[in-house]
């Protein structure tokens, strides 16, 4: 926050700022989905729905999760269409934690995840990656577990390292949860934003084995470039996703109306955009990981999903920084806005959203570059 602040004072200056920090594609939302909200407006689809969502959408979900990943859900019951993956998340965990409980999250992670576990009175127990791409693994989760943990939360692709989850060490994962009582809840924002031929494995194909273990979490945001709409869901066991629709019934009584009809209409019809998304996605990754690796003290590991990379710039801090001073250097010197990592738990790093054309991150990598060099090389050109 501190350096989205700087960004908007130097844009009111009239600055271009280059910003590698948005975690949204920069691809517009579906035409098809577009003009089915547009519709529903015209139409007047402006009222209540139930608390849970659309029934039509939650029946669409159901049959895409049985028809992908053999999914046992097909209750409506079992699934609730909520205000984006976020809220999804934060209604699971004022479902079931309390004070007591643990919570364990493989870290770096997105930010919110401690803060909704914190939120719900309950102890968030981060557990490191291994190696300098932070890859994840079953077995330091399943040593953190102890018997207040309550669940695992899970999100692979992971935001902000790109790493997923193998498909062995996930299954590992739920079956020593099952046996000790824990649920996995798996985050799979970024589940279509995958760039290797060994690919991603939705907890969700586990489900049919152990249905009272595993809950699902997705959103219309990334894959659909849907941001702005606040579309998300959530699958599970009835009793899970009762208590998210109960609290949701309290929190924004549903989730908005026409953006759900402009939902069902992506899910299907925009398969050939998300593709094409895709496809540009893994170019952007190629480009931006090539480009950093040639900068003196940068390491950039290349990401197996997502579309942020997480460099470890450690070796550019002059004596006394951490991740924000870099992060504010390059935005006061260079105009460039990246995430400083301390706000993912890992001060020696940055993240850079690849979120923008090819030229803008060719313009901002030659930008940080240029003043990363010279400021390896002679720290008082650039620092003042």
């Amino acid at each position: 926050m501190r350096v989205t602040r700087r960004v908007e004072e130097l844009q009111a200056q009239g600055r271009e700022i280059l910003s590698f920090g948005a975690g949204e594609p920069d691809f517009p939302s579906p035409e098809s989905a577009v003009k089915a909200a547009r519709a529903a407006l015209a139409d007047g689809f402006t009222r209540y729905t139930p608390a849970a969502g659309l029934a039509d959408l939650r029946r669409d979900l159901l049959d895409r999760f049985e028809e992908r990943w053999a999914a046992p859900w097909r209750q409506l019951s079992e699934v609730v269409v909520t205000v984006g993956a976020k809220a999804a998340l934060f209604e699971l965990s004022l479902t079931l934690f309390d004070a007591g409980d643990e919570v364990v999250i493989p870290s770096p992670c997105w930010v919110t995840f401690p803060e909704q576990v914190r939120l719900a009175g309950a102890r968030p127990v981060l557990v490191p990656g291994t190696g300098n791409d932070f890859r994840l693994a079953a077995e330091p989760l399943i040593a953190a577990l102890t018997p207040h943990t309550r669940a695992i939360v899970l999100n692979s692709p992971c935001n902000p390292t790109g790493a997923i989850l193998p498909a062995a060490d996930l299954e590992a994962l739920v079956v020593e949860c099952a046996e000790r009582g824990v649920l996995v809840i798996s985050d799979e924002t970024y589940e279509r934003f995958v760039y290797d031929d060994d690919g991603f494995v939705s907890a969700a194909a586990l489900a049919q084995r152990y249905p009272q273990t595993v809950v699902v979490v997705g959103s219309f945001s990334k894959t659909y470039a849907m941001t702005g709409w606040r579309v998300g869901f959530v699958l599970g066991p009835h009793q899970v996703t009762s208590g998210v629709a109960t609290i949701q019934s309290h929190a924004t009584s549903n989730p908005t109306s026409f953006a759900m009809v402009g939902a069902r209409e992506a899910l299907a019809s925009a398969e050939e955009d998300v593709r094409q998304m895709i496809a540009e996605f893994r170019q952007r990754r190629d480009l931006i990981v090539e480009r950093l690796n040639r900068i003196p003290g940068v390491s950039c590991p290349t990401p197996a999903g997502a579309f942020y990379v997480f460099p470890d710039v450690s070796a550019c801090f002059l004596p006394g920084e951490g991740s924000i001073e870099l992060a504010e250097f390059l935005l006061e010197q260079v105009a460039v806005a990246v995430v400083p990592g301390i706000a993912f738990g890992h001060d020696g790093h940055v993240r850079f959203s690849f979120t923008s054309p090819r030229d803008v991150l060719d313009e901002g990598l030659d930008r940080v570059a240029d003043a990363l060099t010279r400021r390896g090389t002679d720290p008082r050109s650039l620092h003042a």
